[in-house]
């Protein structure tokens, strides 16, 4: 989203994503939630609440994203009572997806609850660090929240301070961004402690610009055992791409850990239907044959909001489909 957008120019682009969840119904979920945060920065906060309600009545696939979401909007338009009921439900649901516990810790965090929010983002880590300490990018902003509510609070550094340190991609120190005594160097007459500000402020804004250049993540593409069986049958050609499900799975985890290798972020999968994939052959004119069309669809998937970042918590449910928790299964290796 554009920083110079205008309400009509929100209003505009909700519509256009309301049309196009219509043209999509495989992709109305994160479409809608778009829709929903464009309505909301165009101040219409009660149709947005309309949007999360039609979500949560036709079973989304993320429904803790969308209650979190839910009781943002709804705090900030005075429903308190009703954000602060759902934002506990959530806290003891104990999502495994660190998306729904940014956005409550945030909005307790937004809402001058400290001690909350700090808990919040505590009971997150506690849930979705892995042991051998390694951070998926999803989970990076949970540390450096949590950095930032901590400095607030006026808490001494901890292990998971001294992490989000580490991780910090700004040129600034947490240390420095998360100053609660910042804002009075903006009234001071001395110029060094301006430049010295402003310094801050250009680091602070090179992270979110960086965080905002990448608006889908860097996709592949999971075919589920019953739909690559179709897609063989129908087109063998690509059993030369595909020459079992365990080697798609196996091929697959190993093509994303030799990009995280690299030092590639925002990781995710799109898991692919051929009904989906045949359209999206003949929007390009050509044949679902072409090898080369594939990873044109993983990428058009991911545009469209159906990527799931990767890698997942080691204690949440494998991307494969499996019913096993991700280290126990293609994350044990």
């Amino acid at each position: 989203m554009r920083p110079d957008m205008l309400p009509a120019d929100h209003t505009t682009e909700a519509e256009r994503l309301l049309r196009t969840a219509a043209q999509y119904p495989e992709d109305h979920e994160p479409l809608l939630l778009r829709a929903a945060a464009h309505l909301e920065l165009a101040g219409d906060r009660d149709r947005a609440t309309g949007l999360y309600d039609s979500l949560l009545a036709s079973s989304p696939d993320h429904p803790y994203l969308v209650k979190a979401f839910q009781a943002a909007n709804l705090w900030e338009y005075g429903h308190e009572a009703e954000a602060r009921a759902i934002i506990e439900g959530l806290r003891a649901a104990a999502p495994l997806d660190p998306a729904p516990w940014e956005i409550v810790s945030e909005t307790l965090e937004a809402h001058d609850e400290l001690e909350a929010a700090h808990d919040s983002f505590t009971t997150a880590l506690d849930l979705l660090l892995a042991p051998d300490g390694t951070v998926p990018y999803p989970i990076q902003s949970l540390l450096i929240g949590r950095h930032r509510v901590r400095r607030l609070l006026g808490l001494d550094h901890d292990s998971r301070d001294a992490l989000a340190d580490r991780l910090n991609p700004a040129a600034v120190p947490l240390d420095e961004l998360h100053d609660p005594k910042r804002l009075w160097a903006l009234g001071s007459d001395n110029p060094a402690e301006l430049q010295a500000e402003i310094t801050r402020l250009r680091a602070e804004l090179g992270s979110y610009r960086t965080a905002l250049s990448r608006p889908f993540p860097v996709a592949v593409l999971h075919w589920p055992a019953r739909e690559l069986g179709e897609l063989l049958a129908a087109y063998p050609a690509l059993t030369t791409e595909y020459p079992s499900h365990e080697a798609h799975l196996t091929h697959l985890e190993a093509s994303l850990r030799d990009l995280a290798s690299t030092g590639t972020p925002n990781l995710g999968i799109v898991t692919a239907t051929v009904p989906s994939y045949e359209a999206f052959a003949a929007s390009e004119q050509s044949s679902p044959s072409h090898p080369a069309l594939l990873p044109q669809y993983a990428t058009t998937l991911a545009a469209r909001g159906r990527a799931t970042p990767w890698p997942p918590a080691r204690n949440a449910a494998c991307w494969c489909g499996s019913g096993r928790a991700y280290g126990e299964c293609h994350g044990a290796g």
